[in-house]
């Protein structure tokens, strides 16, 4: 599959074995039971005297132990985070904390002697928000003077400069005191808690969050984590990337890597758990549709490297259903007035509830409970997914037409996408997939999503909100897989991914048209089809427009022999240039229908269509072991990093037998 972000590929499924067991917070790990010798003292009260055992006899095979680096794919998100860890059969496995969240909002908050961390940090926004503290990610490594100004009421502590670091934005925050050792101090009892004012950096809660990411990693794998993996949004400057870097480290993370958004969507969707080679090819173009809670990006397939983001789609689809809701509840009589709260509780924040938009997305009805809408008004109440979709369909509208104007700028048509990948939370509603695949044009059994293949619900690994956590942890698995820097070649692959010159050697060419081979035929087989009939044979694709080089792929291919005359197999090596053709049919009256009245409408229908560009070479075969008419031969085409082309042509033989092989080298096509 094409990709323009850097991401290790494991063809031959080599993970360590893990010594997990999901779904428990411990480790399993073999261990030898010591002989127990008499050493208790028969004159002790109490006791007696235990026999001495025999000694167990020794092993006749030693025992085996099972080596498993410890690693951990965090999802570092301004509003959401997440942790993956392997599992002991090497996937990734999106775990929960210890409140039992596998969704932890990117939120802190102190309230007394208590500092609440995720959800329950959010819940503060209602009564403690000078205290709470949330969307800290996007200011990593940013000045203060380069944080906008606010545009709309504060829900949560305000960003201040910090008063000893000149132009370093911070938060002002009543805290817990702590310890010379940096320990909560232990106190007495008391009626009012003891906490004291603090100046607390971006980067210093960042640390705080993090560190209690690791802590719920930890705790579940029983033993600490020797490699991390975070991801960051590709629109991330340099400056923002060291600080998240520099945050993690403080929080105790050995990061080995930060790993961009698309690059970790790439090592899922590329991962053999991902979904079997029937339905879905390898080599593949992708769509990724990004829509959490920050800005919506799609991503195109790769290489072309561009970005779209509109207004975040969370904050617009909760403010539509906060109107109607509040709707609801001032139709209410004032006297069932279901609490009194005071004034200043009233209008609670709908970015609040997000586990409930994660609900919708189950089938059926959603319940949805707000404590103190508005005017001290509580409303609960379900909502069905019709419904919902009725009222969320501006913010679907929204999103298809970014993706429909992507791939227009792109020069990508809907029907070269294979898949669609949905990231974040609001990824998982279906009607979003619904709306984008009939407004972009695609077509009902051309393209596949998770919600076709049914790997949404139940935290399957399609769960758009567990990708990329999955795809750090993979990534990461990978990378300490990676052989020792012994040889030249082990260093200059580590310096490749993990130097300082890495972000330089991800910046890969890409080929322009796709490369191939043709069989020629006879011009009676080519009437049968018409794209066999313009290009005089049959193509068949080797290596895909856009692929990333290097590059080598290799296809094993039965082909028929003439029936008569010499036995040979002939090829030519092309590269095309692929396209749409738009086909209009008139479709026909229905039977019920008046004549008069109804009007004709033309129906488009797409059709791929390959035309010949370059002709790099022809090769000739001659088989030396045939079985009947037919014969098996694998080309393998290698791309270089130049541009150059090889390609083997070989004939597939019982083993101990040896085939005829062609080879032919084009120097310098254009990349």
């Amino acid at each position: 599959m094409h990709r323009s972000a850097f991401v290790i590929q494991n063809t031959e499924r080599c993970f360590l074995s893990a010594d997990i067991v999901a779904g428990r917070g411990r480790s399993e790990r073999a261990s030898i039971q010591a002989p127990i010798h008499n050493q208790i003292d028969p004159k002790s009260r109490g006791r007696q005297k235990c026999p001495k055992r025999p000694l167990p006899p020794a092993p006749s095979t030693p025992i085996e132990f099972h080596s498993f680096a410890s690693v951990v794919g965090i999802n570092f998100g301004n509003s959401y985070a997440s942790i993956a860890v392997l599992a002991k059969d090497g996937t990734a496995e999106c775990i929960a904390n210890e409140d039992g969240e596998r969704q932890i909002a990117s939120a802190i908050s102190f309230h007394g002697e208590e500092t609440y961390i995720g959800s329950s940090a959010k819940a503060q926004l209602v009564k403690n928000s000078q205290n709470t503290i949330i969307n800290f990610r996007n200011l990593l490594g940013l000045k203060f003077s380069e944080i906008p100004a606010p545009t709309s009421p504060l829900t949560s502590a305000a960003v201040i400069q910090h008063p000893d670091r000149p132009d370093e934005p911070a938060y002002k925050a009543r805290c817990p005191p702590t310890s010379k050792v940096g320990t909560p101090a232990p106190g007495t009892p008391a009626s009012e808690p003891n906490t004291v004012e603090r100046i607390l950096s971006v980067s210093e809660i960042s640390s705080i969050f993090l560190k209690s990411l690791l802590t719920s990693a930890e705790d579940f794998l029983g033993q600490k984590v020797e490699a991390a993996v975070i991801t960051i949004p590709s629109w991330m400057p340099q400056a923002q990337r060291d600080a998240v870097e520099l945050a993690a480290k403080n929080a105790g993370i050995p990061v080995i890597q930060l790993l961009e958004e698309a690059g970790a969507v790439a090592s899922t969707t590329t991962h053999p758990t991902w979904t079997p080679e029937d339905e879905v090819k390898a080599d593949r173009t992708q769509l990724v549709v990004d829509v959490g809670a920050s800005p919506t990006s799609s991503r195109p397939p790769p290489s072309h490297g561009r970005q779209r983001h509109r207004r975040p789609p969370d904050q617009t689809l909760c403010n539509r259903v906060h109107q109607e809701e509040q709707g609801a509840v001032d139709r209410r009589p004032r006297s069932r007035r279901l609490c009194s709260r005071p004034a200043r509780r009233s209008q609670t924040s709908p970015r609040d509830r997000a586990h409930e938009a994660h609900d919708l997305c189950i089938p059926g009805a959603a319940t949805c409970s707000v404590e103190s809408l508005k005017d001290g008004f509580d409303f609960t109440g379900s909502i069905n997914r019709m419904r919902f979709d009725m009222v969320a369909s501006p913010i679907y509208t929204e999103i298809a037409n970014g993706v429909v104007d992507l791939l227009a700028s792109a020069g990508v048509d809907a029907k070269e996408v294979d898949e669609i990948v949905y990231v974040g939370g609001t990824g998982s509603l279906p009607g979003l997939d619904e709306r984008v695949q009939v407004s972009a044009g695609f077509g009902e059994d051309e393209v596949v999503t998770p919600f076709t293949r049914g790997i949404v619900q139940g935290g399957g690994i399609g769960d758009p909100t567990t990708i990329l956590a999955r795809g750090a942890a993979t990534q990461a698995a990978l990378i300490v897989s990676l052989p020792a820097k012994g040889t030249t070649e082990d260093k200059e692959l580590h310096d490749a991914i993990l130097g300082a010159e890495a972000e330089q050697v991800r910046k890969v060419q890409a080929t322009t048209r796709t490369l191939g081979v043709l069989f020629p035929i006879s011009e009676e087989a080519a009437a049968e089809n018409q794209q066999w009939k313009d290009l005089g044979g049959v193509f068949v694709p080797i290596v895909q427009k856009e692929t990333a080089l290097p590059t080598r792929r290799t296809i094993q291919l039965t082909v028929s022999l003439p029936e008569s005359g010499e036995k040979r197999v002939a090829l030519e090596i092309w590269e095309v240039k692929e396209g749409i053709r738009i086909e209009k049919i008139k479709s026909e009256a229905p039977a019920d229908e008046d004549d008069e009245d109804y009007e004709e409408e033309e129906e488009e229908i797409k059709h791929r269509v390959i035309s010949k560009e370059v002709l790099l070479g022809a090769v000739q075969l001659l088989p030396k072991v045939v079985d009947g008419a037919k014969t098996v031969v694998r080309v393998q085409v290698i791309v270089g990093i130049e541009g150059n082309v090889d390609v083997e042509v070989s004939e597939v033989v019982p083993e101990g037998k040896e085939g005829a092989v062609e080879r032919v080298h084009v120097p310098g096509i254009e990349a």
